[in-house]
């Protein structure tokens, strides 16, 4: 059975944390609060935590918390095509921020650059930084949140 609701992050302690309960007999959190994830196959020795670290940036391992379950928590990443993406951009632990960038409208001239069907893209031009507890305000940036 699937379920929904919000609960405390376990690595932040903020109350926006979103529990879904998946119909796969595992649950998924997304903390808005800080801007991190993860699951409850997300543990130790796991192989799908094992898969997920062999594609992750150097920065995004780096940052991954253990919570007193052993579940591992990563930074976020967001990529809806029509209002934008974030994700973590840095040199290091001490050094980096969330990096939030608007979807434009591809212009008629430009459609032949992109697959078929494609109508927005990702505006370098207006990358906007924010500091690690400013999750919720990067996600306002690109229109998630009000």
């Amino acid at each position: 059975m699937m379920k929904d609701s919000l609960t405390i992050c376990s690595r932040c302690g903020s109350d926006a944390c979103y529990e879904h309960s998946t119909a796969s007999e595992y649950t998924i959190y997304v903390c808005y609060g800080c801007g991190f994830t993860t699951n409850t196959l997300m543990k130790a020795d796991s192989e799908f935590l094992e898969e997920q670290l062999e594609v992750l940036p150097e920065l995004y391992k780096d940052l991954i918390y253990i919570d007193g379950e052993g579940k591992n928590w990563m930074p976020s990443t967001i990529n809806i095509f029509d209002k934008g993406m974030i994700f973590v951009n840095g040199k290091s632990i001490e050094n980096w921020k969330w990096t939030a960038v608007k979807a434009v409208e591809i212009l008629e001239e430009e459609k032949s650059k992109f697959p078929e069907g494609n109508t927005h893209k990702m505006d370098m031009g207006n990358a906007k930084e924010f500091e690690e507890k400013d999750f919720m305000e990067a996600l306002s940036y690109i229109g998630l949140l009000p």
